[in-house]
């Protein structure tokens, strides 16, 4: 890893115009390493595009550069492009994907299933966040966090390991975590206020429809809940206020796999799967033509939402426990 790293920094110091992208839905993870690493390549003197196929949420709308992503790709070339948290190569979006105007693609990633499609691939899926990894080539860059790096990366980190209480959360990140704090100057309470105190009023209406329907099977080891598409138009919230709900049914007791139905189209559904550890869900992902990590994962299943049900909840019976 320490060799990649080193030719990775090499390559940015080298470089002058950088590319950023990750995958569509962006989650915590994904905004805050794309701005962190964003803000640390400009803090140097480059020349920075960030690019998401979708809008960043509202939640993290407060990180600095938010406003500067666009779904577009400018009409020039670029020295380096980064593909980050991205898992598939797909997942970037259909304007990236029939993107080649770049020198080198450098792929960085925490999941135990990412496709190897870069030029440079780093890929630790012992790394908490995909954050974790730009603050390592930051480092390696002899980079001191300003603030605008050290609050994007700072909420990678603390997204990614659910504010430190899952698993993942290892001594990196947390000695990460105290570095991109006292040399960027942050004030945790007021980021975690940003990010835990100030929901949109419709992301908890929407959560208010969605825990009716929270289901047990599998004698309580199994837990779902479901969003469909009524839901949004009763609320006005988008699918992007539904992250996080699939955590939900795994805090209660007893629960060792939840799973979060989502509703796509009238016959397509994003099924997102969380563990507490004793069943690999990447391995039920995989079925559904998707991945992740060992205790959180994601795939697509088509049908009703009883067929979808019938074929999702066959597959975890099927699992070793």
């Amino acid at each position: 890893m320490t060799g990649k790293i080193q030719q990775i920094a090499d390559a940015v110091k080298q470089c002058k115009t950088v590319m950023i992208t990750s995958h569509e839905g962006p989650d915590g993870d994904a905004i805050g390493a794309s701005l962190g690493l964003a803000a640390f390549l400009k803090a140097i003197g480059k020349d920075v595009t960030v690019h998401l196929a979708d809008p960043v949420p509202e939640l993290y709308r407060f990180l600095p550069g938010s406003d500067l992503v666009t779904p577009d790709i400018p009409d020039q070339d670029f020295d380096l492009a980064f593909v980050l948290d991205i898992g598939e190569f797909r997942r970037t979006g259909s304007k990236f994907c029939a993107f080649t105007r770049f020198n080198q693609l450098i792929n960085l990633d925490h999941h135990l299933t990412c496709e190897e499609f870069g030029h440079i691939n780093l890929i630790d899926e012992k790394a908490a966040a995909t954050g974790l990894l730009v603050w390592r080539i930051a480092k390696a860059c002899g980079f001191r966090a300003d603030y605008n790096t050290a609050v994007c990366l700072y909420v990678a980190i603390l997204t990614d390991t659910g504010s430190f209480r899952y698993s993942n959360a290892n001594r990196e990140a947390f000695e990460s975590a105290g570095e991109l704090l006292e040399q960027g100057g942050l004030n945790a309470w007021n980021i975690a206020e940003k990010l835990y105190e100030s929901q949109p009023r419709k992301r908890i209406e929407l959560l208010a429809l969605a825990l009716p329907t929270l289901e047990f099977v599998r004698e309580g080891k199994v837990a779902s809940i479901t969003v469909l598409l009524e839901m949004y138009e009763k609320t006005g919230a988008g699918a992007e206020l539904t992250d996080g709900f699939v955590n939900y049914p795994r805090s209660v007791a007893g629960v060792d796999v939840s799973i979060f139905f989502r509703q796509l189209e009238e016959r397509r559904f994003k099924v997102g799967f969380r563990s507490k550890g004793t069943v690999n869900v990447a391995t039920l992902a995989r079925a559904f033509g998707g991945g992740g990590h060992h205790n959180a994962s994601g795939g697509m299943v088509d049908g009703t939402l009883e067929e979808v049900k019938k074929i999702v909840y066959g597959a975890v019976d099927a699992v070793q426990w």
